[in-house]
Parts: structure tokens; sequence; C-alpha cells
């Protein structure tokens, strides 16, 4: 994009603060005929899922400028249609992949372990489920990496059609892995990376202000907080070193030689298309290859389908709470099902909640359950008071840009950690699974929410903050994605600490030197002095004797007179 591309602003003392000005229409049509002589050609390697739905916006994007899309998926791709109107695909055959054969049963252990008795063992259990699925998920893409790099007539086909760059969600390695093998510029739509939340990848992170997920802390730590944070960061460590890292280390291995690391090319993007702002995120160092995207899939609202609009309106001035667990949580235990449906029926609000689990015996006459919702639409109408979310972050997204406060009930990963951002911010209320069921616990924390106005009012100054940009997010991606194809890359943005080995990235080389320098210093000036004192310690002594010889000679004398 260039910088004709971004409108500029105005202030208008009658209607909003900010105000997009449009072009006129002969700069857009000239400037679309030079934008066709630049279109580019751009490889995706996506992640399944939640993740996917804000890929395929990005492409949607992407495509809208022109550009031309290939998508690599597998056979068995849960949400990766083959071929649509703005990509085609690559299709890698593979025996096993991400899909909900894979992560509903994980989910199914969860759920026993977060609603059994809270202790150590079962923190530890949920730590071991945790490891063991992680390793299953990236020795999965790890195989699938090595069936690209084994395939030689796939691998010239896509030399030949001359990628511009490869367009890739770090949380999975294979595409890190196929940029390096294919020698491509590499840009990141990113929040996570395989080793964990993508910051602590690339930029100084403090642990003392910097909370790691599932820590359930925040940026204000006190002493025991800071231990426990550092507990946390110690465990993800050990999951990377022990379980992630060395698989994508034996594919590069393979295919690069051991000399080329795996950590290197995960820390070498030469973008970071980051999907947070500092909005939703505690304050933090970055880097310059960092670029802030939080909220790029979010849009104004739509009018909703008839029979939506319709139930909607029937509110009356209630209004209507929306409930949504996310794409990979389809169903819930059956008890925890009738118990949400149940509080629900108590309230005098309308409640739409996305629900594909078996239909609960509780539910109220008031509550319509639907296989899918438009959720960005249904945020932006403005009769919904609340938003039950599991805390994934195109939802917490979604919720902060259309301006609605959260009852959070956070599942798995890094769901209760989006949620207390909001909640350390006064514009969510968080339940955990355990308490669901309990003492009316969610119908409390709903009801906590839609009466006290500073949700919604701290939810609302969020939502200006996040609008309150001169260029959208959106808009900012798809300059830096050009950016990158413009300039064959951008090496001048990263920084050189991703070569350097960890001594020397923390100065222990210089600190150990300077010591060794200091002793030296220290041991010579002591020499030095010692031989000085000794010195003349052994002059006065020599003194000493002299005049000790001296006085004896003189008393010999004296002695002898006294004879005479």
């Amino acid at each position: 994009m260039s910088q004709a591309e971004i409108t500029p602003l105005s202030f208008n003392k009658e209607g909003p603060l900010f105000q997009n000005i449009t072009p006129p229409p002969q700069k857009t049509a000239i400037h679309n005929l030079f934008r066709l002589g630049q279109a580019g050609r751009i490889l995706i390697v996506p992640l399944e899922g939640s993740h996917w739905v804000n890929m395929d916006i990005m492409i949607k994007a992407l495509h809208s400028q022109g550009h031309y899309i290939d998508v690599v998926r597998t056979n068995k791709s849960w949400y990766i249609k083959d071929d649509a109107p703005h990509y085609k695909t690559v299709t890698v055959s593979v025996a096993k992949t991400f899909d909900k054969d894979f992560i509903n049963p994980i989910l199914k252990k969860i759920f026993a372990i977060e609603r059994g008795t809270m202790s150590v063992m079962s923190f530890v259990n949920l730590q071991l489920e945790m490891f063991r699925s992680m390793f299953d998920m990236h020795g999965m893409m790890c195989k699938m990496a090595t069936t690209m790099l084994e395939d030689q007539e796939l691998m010239e086909d896509l030399r030949r059609k001359n990628y511009d760059l490869v367009l890739t969600d770090p949380a999975w390695g294979a595409g890190i892995i196929l940029a390096h093998a294919l020698k491509l510029p590499l840009v990141y739509n990113v929040r996570w990376v395989t080793s964990g939340e993508g910051h602590l990848t690339i930029a100084p992170s403090p642990l003392s202000y910097i909370p790691m997920t599932g820590s359930g802390l925040t940026d204000k730590m006190t002493f025991i907080q800071r231990v426990k944070n550092i507990l946390f960061y110690a465990i993800w460590e050990i999951q990377d070193m022990l379980f992630i890292r060395p698989q994508y280390q034996t594919v590069c291995d393979q295919f690069f030689g051991p000399e080329v690391k795996y950590t290197h090319l995960l820390q070498g993007a030469d973008l970071w298309l980051m999907r947070v702002d500092f909005v939703f995120e505690f304050p933090r160092p970055t880097m310059p290859n960092v670029v802030y995207v939080g909220g790029f899939h979010c849009k104004p609202s739509k009018p909703l389908p008839e029979h939506l609009e319709e139930f909607v309106q029937s509110s009356g001035e209630h209004g209507v709470i929306i409930m949504s667990l996310g794409t990979f949580v389809s169903e819930l235990p059956d008890d925890l099902a009738n118990e949400i449906a149940a509080a629900f029926a108590k309230l005098p609000q309308k409640v739409i909640w996305s629900y594909k689990g078996s239909r609960p015996s509780t539910l109220g006459k008031n509550t319509l359950v639907v296989d899918w919702m438009p959720q960005n639409d249904l945020l932006g109408h403005p009769k919904v008071k609340l938003f039950v979310a599991h805390g994934g972050t195109n939802g917490v997204q979604e919720a902060i840009y259309h301006g609605v406060p959260v009852v959070g009930l956070p599942i798995f990963y890094d769901q209760y950690d989006n949620l207390l951002r909001l909640q350390a911010r006064g514009a969510a209320k968080i339940i955990t699974i355990a308490k669901v069921d309990k003492d009316d616990n969610f119908l409390k924390a709903i009801q906590d929410v839609l009466t006290d106005p500073s949700y919604r009012e701290n939810m609302q100054r969020l939502s200006r903050l996040h609008r309150d940009h001169p260029v959208k997010p959106m808009d900012k991606a798809l300059f830096w994605i050009e950016f990158v194809m413009r300039h064959k890359g951008a090496a001048h943005l990263v920084t050189e600490s991703n070569k350097m080995p960890w001594y020397s990235y923390y100065s222990v080389d210089v600190i150990a030197f300077s010591v060794a320098v200091a002793a030296f210093i220290y041991l010579v000036i002591s020499a030095f002095l010692r031989w000085v004192c000794l010195g003349k310690c052994l002059k006065r002594e020599k003194q000493l004797q002299s005049t000790k010889k001296i006085g004896l000679k003189q008393d010999k004398l004296t002695d002898g007179f006294k004879l005479k």
C-alpha cells in the first residue's frame, strides 16, 4: 500500500472526532491501475480453527488489493476449504491433522480436571495434559513439513511460482521451515509462536512486570506473584525445550543441516503483525519489526438476518445477551450446559446462544440456541447488553471494538489471560468452569455486569481508545505486507540479538571479563602495595639493625673507658 492509500484525517466539530476523507474518484482509478501492475504472489501457511477465521479475513483484504494468494492446507483440513474465490489451495496429504477428533478428547480431559477438586495434583495433571497435546500437535506439523520438503515435484512447483513472501501463523512451525526452504521473506500474523507468547521470542521481556500465560497475573505483581511468574516461565521453557523445539530442529537437521537452528528461523521473520494493541495488552518493550494490528478483523455491524432481528427486537428494554465459546468448544458437559441454561431462564433479557451440543433440558423460552451466529453483527447491535465468551482473541477484540462488556468462561490456553486483561480494566468479570455450577455463581456474575454501569462504561472507553488511530489496523497490516514485498524483506528492522548466543545477549561475557580485569587490577595493586610495604619494612628493619649495631659499639666503648 502506498502512502496515498492511507486516507487523511480531519477534525469535524459537527460529527465524530475523526472522519475519513474519501479520495477523488480520478485518483482512486489511477491508483487501481497502478496497483494492477504491482500485484504480488503470496504463499499462506495458516492454522486451523479461530486462527483461520482471522487469517481468511486478511487473505480477502490482500486479494481485494489485487494479489494472488495460494493457501497451504492438508487433505483433512477442518476449516480451510479447497479453493475459494479469493485464494487457491496447495493440498498436502497427511495421515493425521489438527481437527475436532484431535481437540475434543483434550477438551473432555480439561473439563474433568478443572471441575475436580483444585489441588497441586490437578494443576500437575492439567500441565501434563497440555504438554502431551502440544507434543502431539507439533509432531503432526513436523510430519506435514517433512512431507512437503520430501515432495520434490511440489517444491519445484512452489519455486516456479516466484512468490514474493510467505505469510504464516507461527503458532505452528511448518510455514517457518517452508519459507526458509524457498528462501522467501517471512511475515507473521501472530499472537503465539511455537514456544509461547510471541513477544517473549523477539523482545526484552522482564518477568517482574510481564505476566506469563497461564499465571493468572497482571503487570502489577507482589513478591510472591513474581515468584509464581518465574515458575510459569520455567514451565513454558521446559515445554519448548523438551517437547516442541527438538521436533522442529530434527526437520531442520534433516533438510538444512545442523548449522541451521530452528530458533533462529523463528526469530528471524522480517515482520511480526501482532494481533493485539496496547488498549488490550499490558504495556511492554517491543521491537521495530513488530506492527500492532489488534482488531484488524473487526468491522462495523451489518443488518441482522430477519429472524434474528425479530428476536432481538422482542427483547424490549431489557436487551439481549449473546453467548459463544468459540470455534473449538462446540459442546459442554450436560450438567454444565443445564446450569447455564437454567441461569439464562431466570433473566428478563433475551439470550442468543451459539451451541452445538445436546439441547439443555432447563432451556428457557427467552433463549434461542443456534449452530452459528453473526457474532460481529450482533455485538454491534444497540440492544446487545452483554457477551458471555470463552476469551478467545477474536471475540475479545470484537467486544472491545463494539464496547460490549464481557462475562468470561475461560476453558484453556490463553483464554483466562485474555479475559484477565479486560477484568483488570474493569470491563469484564471472570468465572471459572469449576465455579459455574456452584451457588448461582454464573447468574450472579451476569447480574453484576448488567446492573453495574461501570462495566459498560469501561468497555466503551476501551472501544474509543481502540478506534482512535490515524490508520485502521487492516490498512496498517496491508501496508507493511506490501512494504516487505516491495523491498524483498525488511532486514533493516530485524535485530542482531537473534544471532547472539545467550551469554552475549545478556553480556555475561562482558561482565565476566570486567570482573576478571577488576580482579587482575586488584591483585596487581595489592601485590604492588605489598611490595612497597615490604620494601619499607625491610628498609626500616635494616635501619633498626644499624642503629642497634651503633648502639652496641657505643656501649662497648663506654664499658672500655670505665675499665680504664
